[in-house]
């Protein structure tokens, strides 16, 4: 099932990066999204792979106004839960028709959370 939130771009957390168990080099990139509801109105994105990554930074700002397609996930590390939210799909919210669709077009060539990591990558991640 996937999920949408539209707000905007508060904050890049620094990326983060490591080798799997492996052997697989990744990279990850978090962003704080804020939607301004009263309550639930905070949300911490992750982007994983390189050229998703340099996407999200070359397309996107803080104090842009986005819409986010994402995932929920859960991980078990160590008797600890650990719960994600998989950006893979960014895209303008306030921009017209026409320029929304090219910047569907763009993501759609490869900003999609499964060219990243499959599900097997993901239970590899030490959390």
């Amino acid at each position: 099932m996937s999920l949408q939130v539209t707000g905007k771009i508060t904050k890049f957390l620094n990326k983060q990066t490591g080798t799997s168990k492996k052997g697989k080099d990744w990279v990850k990139q978090s962003f704080i999204l804020d939607n301004n509801e009263k309550y639930n109105n905070i949300f911490c994105f992750e982007v994983f792979g390189e050229e998703n990554v340099t996407k999200l930074e070359k397309y996107n700002k803080v104090g842009d106004t986005v819409t986010v397609d994402f995932n929920v996930s859960t991980n078990e590390y160590q008797g600890k839960y650990y719960v994600s939210l998989s950006a893979w799909r960014v895209f303008k919210a306030d921009l017209s028709d026409d320029n929304q669709k090219k910047v569907l077009d763009l993501d759609e060539s490869g900003f999609e959370h499964t060219d990243a990591l499959n599900d097997n990558d993901l239970n590899d991640l030490p959390f």
